[in-house]
């Protein structure tokens, strides 16, 4: 954690900056959607400094960077949604789900922890399906039931029971876990009740959650270069 620590501070001072500056989504900008934007931007960074890329064969790792990718752009893409592009943010979140999956595995399996992704991910589909309707009613079903899936994978790999956990598989399951709130969060506000400070919950634990995950690549990128030399 000391090493990574002080790669990481270009993220946290766009962080900062991004808070400092809170500028009103009322008025959607390009200078908004970067200054939202610059942290993923930072973690991008973060991942090529350790030699994460599309030309080598991270694979696990290289789906975590294309995940912030498309995180970015389904970032830019809510600073307008009130002009029609909430959607078009959705899909980019939900590939960015894909990838992050993809990214931690089948393995181990964990029935136990899929079931009880299971049961959350159906509570709030449940409590949410009141107050959908049109599309919305199957785009944010199919939404739950993939961060769902991101979020099984992610807690099947810490393996706590059996004592095979590190600190990079944990940040992923943690980071997952925020993600969930953060969109959580952004589904409530947004189709059942204004949540208070929702924008300040929303956007610290979806920054977290990407830095956690971001993490996790790390790791991901010597187990596979580990694998290569045995």
């Amino acid at each position: 954690v000391k090493s990574e620590g002080p790669k990481l501070v270009p993220f946290f001072k766009a962080t900062c900056v991004y808070f400092v500056l809170w500028l009103p989504t009322s008025s959607p900008s390009w200078f908004s959607a970067l200054i939202k934007c610059l942290p993923i931007f930072c973690l991008w960074v973060f991942l090529l400094a350790h030699g994460i890329n599309f030309l080598v064969s991270h694979r696990s790792a290289s789906r975590i960077l294309a995940g912030l990718i498309f995180s970015a752009v389904g970032d830019a893409f809510l600073i307008w949604q009130e002009q029609g592009y909430f959607i078009h943010g959705l899909l980019m979140f939900a590939i960015t789900h894909i990838l992050y999956s993809s990214a931690f595995g089948m393995k181990p399996l964990d029935l136990k922890a899929g079931l009880l992704m299971s049961i959350v991910s159906s509570s709030c589909y449940a409590f949410l399906y009141s107050y959908l309707s049109g599309p919305f009613t199957y785009l944010v079903a199919v939404y739950i039931a993939l961060i769902g899936f991101m979020g099984w994978r992610a807690v099947a790999g810490v393996q706590l029971c059996n004592d095979l956990w590190t600190w990079t598989k944990l940040s992923a399951c943690i980071g997952a876990m925020l993600f969930m709130v953060s969109d959580l969060t952004i589904a409530l506000n947004e189709f059942c009740f204004p949540v208070p400070y929702s924008r300040f919950i929303i956007m610290a634990t979806y920054y977290a959650a990407q830095m956690l995950i971001a993490l996790s690549a790390v790791e991901t990128r010597d187990e596979e270069d580990f694998r290569k030399r045995s």
